[in-house]
């Protein structure tokens, strides 16, 4: 049986302001009008595998569970980590996984944020590895290279086993211009694509062999995993005790069954904004626009507007992303650098290193439209037969007024609807709650005003969601 595996990890920092760690990349709908996440799920469906088993943080289950609920898209379990331990601990952890529904499951392991335009291609590629897996390889997919990149690592094809399936013959590391040059003429490289297809237990054996630490906390998180909803939550404890480590270096790099898989499919890894200029449809003068964007006499550009208009004039080979709450302009060859402006609105307590101004929640999102002195104005989008939790605030009043969509209120003892253009307000220390009884979406502009309008002035009582009052 083959079941996909799909690590949703990422830290929001190389497509920011785009991306956020809270909303990384693969929640993003950069190459279509799916997000990346969605486009990996849907890839599977012609393979005939099993469902996915989804390994994500904690703190991104309800944007993954949201977006595959969006598209009606299946899925197994969602494990959720606590603390990130790169790629090795969770392939060990959704291997483990993966034998409480099979015997002896092979796995097709892959990033929820890569681009893979040849679907034709990309089963043919899945086939020929997980043929070579069930005789017991561990296969990596190995992309043709188009150029001389200097962003991957490469894998040194060794003699080949079958057709288009060849031994590892060494692991490089990403390598300076000329020796890509060198590598691209040579024929015998593939860029490491970060996807990997092997058997369950096969991987589990190798990853004991050459890190049993890691192995040993794994397999203690696992057998102390608790299932919550569409959840299967991993403890703490095991894993703050968990080497980090890739599954190229814990595994791959040491073990002798290691083969490579040439893919050949259009592939990308969505690494970088002049990435998205490169494999975005450009025009005449090489710019490529998303949005509300008008480019007059500029070459070479890519600009990026969620929010508002946007024009550039005379300009060339820069990157121009504006989103509600954050402009970035940047040199298209330096965009490695934003990585430093997110280090520094971290180390500033900035919140756009964290999330944008709109905010999802497992019952919607809501959108911060104005803040000062002692108020703070939301519009909040509640989904169809979806609610908040029974909570109170300690330090702030709220006023809802209902825009669109029919709500029903809990406020103490009294439960009562709304229409659009009807209101009601809550004092602080009362018990209440938003729900959206409807078929369509209920918007509310929500006006906040206290002392304190931290997210964090809130008490439950009732969620939908088993959230504490600590949770987002």
């Amino acid at each position: 049986m083959l079941i996909p595996v799909i690590l949703c990890g990422g830290s929001g920092t190389r497509l920011w302001p785009l991306s956020r760690r809270l909303h990384p990349k693969q929640f993003l709908s950069l190459t279509g009008e799916r997000t990346l996440l969605q486009d990996t799920v849907a890839r599977l469906e012609p393979l005939q595998c099993g469902l996915p088993l989804l390994v994500c943080h904690d703190n991104h289950r309800f944007n993954v569970a949201g977006q595959l609920k969006e598209l009606g898209l299946e899925h197994g379990t969602i494990v959720l980590e606590p603390v990130s331990r790169n790629t090795a601990p969770a392939v060990a952890v959704a291997a483990l996984e993966s034998l409480t529904l099979a015997d002896d499951p092979i796995l097709l392991v892959q990033p929820s944020d890569h681009v893979i335009a040849d679907q034709a291609a990309f089963e043919i590629a899945v086939q020929r590895a997980r043929a070579a897996a069930g005789m017991g390889s561990l296969v990596l997919f190995g992309v043709v290279p188009d150029g001389p990149e200097t962003g991957y690592g490469y894998i040194s094809r060794g003699h080949e086993i079958t057709d288009g399936l060849h031994a590892v013959e060494a692991f490089v590391e990403k390598p300076d211009l000329a020796t890509a040059k060198k590598y691209l003429e040579s024929g015998r490289y593939l860029w490491n694509s970060g996807m990997f297809v092997f058997g369950a237990r096969r991987y589990l054996e190798e990853l004991q062999k050459f890190n049993p630490l890691m192995h040993e906390c794994c397999v203690t998180a696992h057998a102390n995993l608790e299932r919550d909803l569409d959840f299967a939550r991993l403890p703490s404890e095991p894993l703050e005790k968990c080497p980090k480590d890739s599954v190229d270096y814990a595994v791959l790099e040491k073990t002798s069954a290691a083969a490579v898989v040439e893919l050949d499919a259009s592939w990308n890894d969505v690494g970088s904004w002049s990435e998205l200029w490169k494999t975005g449809s450009q025009d005449p003068q090489g710019n490529v626009t998303v949005g509300d964007v008008l480019a007059v006499d500029s070459r070479d550009t890519y600009i990026h507007s969620s929010h508002a208009l946007v024009s550039a004039v005379g300009v060339e080979n820069l990157v121009i992303v504006h989103t509600p709450d954050a402009l970035l302009v940047a040199d298209r060859k330096q965009v490695d650098k934003v990585r430093n402006v997110v280090a520094w609105l971290k180390d500033n307590q900035r919140y756009q290193s964290e999330h944008h101004r709109k905010v999802y929640r497992p019952w919607g999102s809501y959108d911060t439209v104005e803040v000062g002195e002692g108020f703070q104005v939301k519009r909040i989008t509640v989904s169809p037969a979806a609610r908040l939790s029974l909570q109170l605030h300690e330090h702030r009043a709220e006023h809802w007024i209902v825009v669109s969509g029919v709500a029903r209120v809990t406020r103490d003892d009294e439960v009562f609807t709304l229409h659009p253009q009807q209101s009601t307000f809550i004092p602080a220390h009362t018990r209440h709650r938003l729900e959206n009884p409807g078929e369509v979406p209920l918007e509310v502009i929500e006006v906040q005003t206290g002392s304190y309008l931290g997210e964090d002035d809130i008490v439950r009582f009732e969620d939908d969601f088993n959230r504490e009052s600590s949770d987002p």
